[in-house]
């Protein structure tokens, strides 16, 4: 029995990236196109209609934007969606709302035609579109309600500066988030965090990182595959919500406790050790490396500059980005955490260390946090 062509819904106001984007979907022999619209209120009627397992959603469109119709389909009939974002910081922040709201994932909207035909571009389309199917029984109903937003003062204070990160201004607590404590009467055995994550990602990490206390003993340094445009943003939106500060990573910066480092996106990120100074590094190379930010350069960084004293993380992603240096990491002692394929939106990156047997432990998101925190002291 062959398996299960997946149907999907386009949803644009244009009608050159609606063909683009079907045009591209349907050279996979296991993908067929069942409709396409062009606006949110055109999209909500097909639906019932067609019963797509995916929807592929354009943000700005008119009568009703892409965040209100996913609200409406997480709410009326929730299925995965892809959101087709702007490259751009405004388009950034938008598409971590509506992961938030219950996307599974996006594709950053290419920025010409050469572009958008590329292979790669094709590749990567086709690619989120069959792992996304694949959690279609993985996607809650959600209430249609704005997200927590931190309260703002009439009069924001600046940013700190990097040198004020060691004692961070609180963010405010939500009720619904348990702040996890440091142990007591135990000494620590751990001095760094990292983490490795892609598909369905931020959401994940948001979840670990709003659960970590302020006075967290260590820096968390994070692979996240992004686009160049998204990486601040994304540290900007998590550092108004967590006690932890939350920052893009600088070259030759020094980290510090209670402080995570986002890599920027489109570069690598490493770690490096002298005179007790931890220094991040932030390059290009390796050029070769199919991922920039690279969890294999990140976490194999964490193994050769910490050794014991580092704890790695590998959470939701595609492929097995991560594996090579979470073997490095382990062979100098480290510690590896790995998300559960039950929790995952794609069981790939976990699934490579834990069927190298590299994992110490296998855990459901919702107790990622309250194991990191342990990990720093057993």
């Amino acid at each position: 029995m062959g398996q299960k062509v997946i149907k999907v819904l386009v949803v644009d106001d244009s009608m050159f990236m609606r063909k683009s984007l079907m045009i591209i979907l349907e050279k996979d022999p296991g993908i067929k196109i069942v409709g396409s619209a062009k606006d949110g209120l055109e999209a909500l009627d097909l639906i019932p209609k067609l019963e797509p397992d995916v929807v592929t959603l354009d943000i700005e469109m008119p009568r009703m934007d892409g965040l209100t119709t996913l609200q409406h389909i997480m709410q009326d009939s929730p299925r995965p969606v892809l959101m087709v974002s702007a490259i751009s910081k405004e388009g950034a922040e938008v598409t971590l709302k509506a992961m938030e709201y219950g996307a599974m994932d996006y594709l950053a909207k290419p920025d010409s035609v050469m572009s958008l035909n590329s292979a790669a571009v094709e590749q990567e389309l086709i690619d989120k579109v069959k792992a996304v199917a694949k959690r279609k029984g993985f996607v809650a109903r959600k209430p249609m309600k704005i997200p927590f937003v931190p309260p703002k003062a009439a009069a924001p204070a600046p940013k700190p500066s990097a040198a004020s990160y060691a004692s961070p201004a609180p963010a405010p607590v939500r009720a619904d988030i348990k702040i996890i404590p440091r142990p007591t009467g135990k000494s620590q055995i751990r001095d760094l965090i990292a983490i490795g994550v892609s598909t369905g990602g931020p959401p994940a990490v948001q979840k670990i990182l709003t659960a970590l206390p302020g006075d967290l003993p260590a820096p968390i340094i994070i692979a996240q595959h992004m686009p160049a445009s998204f990486t601040r943003p994304f540290a900007e939106r998590l550092d108004s919500m967590c006690q932890i500060r939350v920052k893009e990573a600088e070259d030759g910066e020094r980290v510090r406790d209670g402080v995570a480092y986002v890599a920027p996106g489109g570069r690598h990120m490493r770690i490096s050790i002298k005179l007790a100074n931890r220094t991040l590094h932030i390059s290009d190379e390796p050029k070769a490396a199919f991922y920039r930010p690279s969890a294999n350069e990140l976490i194999g960084s964490a193994g050769e500059a910490l050794g014991r004293r580092a704890l790695g993380v590998m959470l939701t992603g595609m492929g097995s980005d991560g594996i090579e240096g979470v073997k490095i990491l382990k062979a100098n002692g480290g510690k590896m955490l790995a998300q559960s394929e039950a929790t995952c939106v794609v069981y790939g990156m976990p699934k490579a260390v834990i069927d190298a047997n590299l994992a110490d432990e296998i855990l459901d998101i919702d107790d990622m946090a309250e194991a990191i925190v342990r990990g720093l002291y057993e």
